[in-house]
C-alpha cells in the first residue's frame, strides 16, 4: 500500500514529529526512529526539544482561538509566521541531537488548533463539523527541506469521525497487553483518556476527551497574577485553597461529562468564556480557593471517566507535573494505579509529538491512522495531507 503515495519507507525511518497543544504554550518536536508496519511498528525517541512561545506570541494565538471576530489578515500571517516557527523548531532539534535535517525521512505536524467543533452542528442547511489547525505545511516543508504531513483530523471528520482523538493509535501500539487493563491519561489543556482492556483489539479501543485538563487552572493563574504566571507551578496556590464544593457541583453538572464517547472538546468549550463564567459564580472567592475547585474539576471529571473498574493508568501531559492534580487524582479514583510513561519509553512531555511521527509514518505507508472506536468515524482512514519539499 506504500506505493499508493510513491514512497517506500526506509529501515529504520528518522521522523521529526511536531506538536503544538491546547495550552498554545510551547511546539514540541521530537526526532524518533520508526521501523516495521501495522502494529508491529516500533518506535524509538532519539532527542526530545520543547521551544516555548513568547508571551506576545500566546497572546496572539490565544486571541485567534478566543476572539468572536479577528482580521483575516492576521489569521493568514499567523499560519505563515507558525509554519516558520515549526521548521526552526525542527532544525534546532536535529542541531541539537548532532544531526543534519537532510537525515529525516519526513517532518509530521499536527499544527496549532483554533477551532475544533467535533459534533455536527446546523450551518447554512447542512449538519457539519469541522477544525481547524494552523501552521503552513509548505514553509515547513521549505524551512526543513523534507516531505511534510499536517491536516491530520480531516480525513476522519470527512468519515464521519470527530477527527480526535488520535493519539489512542500510538497508545494502543505500545501499551495494550494481553492481561493487564490499562489507560492512558494525557493531561494537556485538554485531558484526555484512553482505555484499552485486556487482550483489546484495535476496534475495542475507547479514547475520548474527559474535559478541561490545564486549560481552566492556566487561564485563572495568568488572571489573578495579572498575567505574570502562565500556570500555577506545582500546584502549590491551588494546595494552599480549598474546594469551593457548591461551586464544583454546578461546575460537574455540564452535559458534556454525561455525555457517551466518541467525544471532543477544547477551548471552545472551556476557554475564556468559560473562565469568565467560573468568574461570575464565585466573584468572591479567594484565588487560591478557585484554583483548587478548577484542580479539583479536572481531577473528578478525569475520575469519573475512570469509573470503577482497576486501571493501570500511565500519565502523561504537562498535568502529569502538577503534585496537587496528581494527589487530588489518586484520591478521586483509588482503584487505580498512576504511573508515568517513561517505564514505557513515552516520556511525559514527547508523548504527542512521538504519536504524529508515528501516524505520519502510517500515513506514508498508506496505513489506516485512526481507530473508529475512538473517533466516531463509519470507516478507518489514512490520515492527513503530504506536502513534497521544494
Amino acid at each position: 500500500m506504500g506505493m499508493r503515495f510513491g514512497w517506500t519507507p526506509r529501515e529504520p525511518s528518522l521522523a521529526a514529529g511536531v506538536m503544538t497543544g491546547t495550552s498554545a504554550d510551547a511546539i514540541d518536536v521530537a526526532l524518533v526512529r520508526i521501523r516495521g508496519r501495522g502494529w508491529q511498528r516500533k518506535a524509538g525517541l532519539v532527542a526530545f526539544h520543547s521551544q516555548p512561545f513568547a508571551p506576545q506570541t500566546r497572546a496572539a494565538i490565544l486571541a485567534a482561538c478566543d476572539a468572536p471576530a479577528i482580521a483575516t489578515a492576521a489569521l493568514a500571517r499567523l499560519n505563515v509566521w507558525l509554519g516558520e516557527a515549526i521548521g526552526d523548531a525542527v532544525l534546532h532539534t536535529c542541531r541539537g541531537a548532532r544531526l543534519a535535517a537532510a537525515q529525516l525521512d519526513f517532518v509530521a505536524v499536527h499544527g496549532q488548533t483554533l477551532y475544533h467543533q467535533g459534533r455536527r452542528e446546523p450551518f447554512l442547511g447542512r449538519r457539519i463539523a469541522c477544525t481547524w489547525q494552523t501552521g503552513e505545511a509548505a514553509v515547513v516543508a521549505a524551512r526543513t527541506g523534507a516531505t511534510v504531513i499536517s491536516n491530520f483530523r480531516a480525513a476522519d471528520m470527512a468519515a464521519g469521525g470527530q477527527g480526535a482523538p488520535l493519539v489512542p493509535f500510538l497508545d494502543y501500539l505500545l501499551l495494550r497487553h494481553p492481561r493487564r487493563d490499562r489507560a492512558a491519561l494525557n493531561i494537556g489543556g485538554i485531558a484526555n483518556l484512553t482505555l484499552i482492556r485486556a487482550g483489546a483489539r484495535p476496534e475495542q479501543v475507547i479514547a475520548f476527551d474527559t474535559g478541561p485538563g490545564n486549560m481552566v487552572m492556566d487561564a485563572l493563574a495568568a488572571h489573578f497574577s495579572g498575567g505574570r504566571q502562565r500556570y500555577d507551578q506545582d500546584g502549590r496556590l491551588a494546595a494552599r485553597g480549598r474546594v469551593l464544593e457548591p461551586t464544583l457541583a454546578r461546575l460537574l453538572s455540564d452535559s458534556y461529562y454525561r455525555r457517551h464517547p466518541p467525544k471532543s472538546c477544547g477551548r471552545e468549550q472551556y476557554g475564556r468564556n468559560y473562565v469568565s463564567r467560573l468568574l461570575a459564580i464565585a466573584p468572591r472567592a479567594a484565588a487560591a480557593d478557585l484554583l483548587a475547585t478548577a484542580t479539583a474539576l479536572t481531577a473528578r471529571t478525569i475520575a469519573r471517566a475512570l469509573g470503577q473498574r482497576e486501571w493501570e493508568v500511565v500519565v502523561g501531559g504537562g498535568g502529569a507535573r502538577n503534585p496537587t492534580l496528581m494527589r487530588m487524582l489518586a484520591a478521586a479514583a483509588p482503584r487505580c494505579r498512576f504511573m508515568g510513561g517513561d517505564a514505557f519509553g513515552i516520556p511525559a512531555a514527547a508523548k504527542e509529538a512521538i504519536a504524529f511521527a508515528v501516524l505520519g509514518h502510517a500515513t506514508l505507508c498508506g496505513e489506516a491512522g485512526n481507530l473508529p472506536s475512538a473517533t466516531g468515524a463509519r470507516r478507518a482512514v489514512v490520515l492527513g495531507s503530504i506536502t513534497p519539499p521544494p
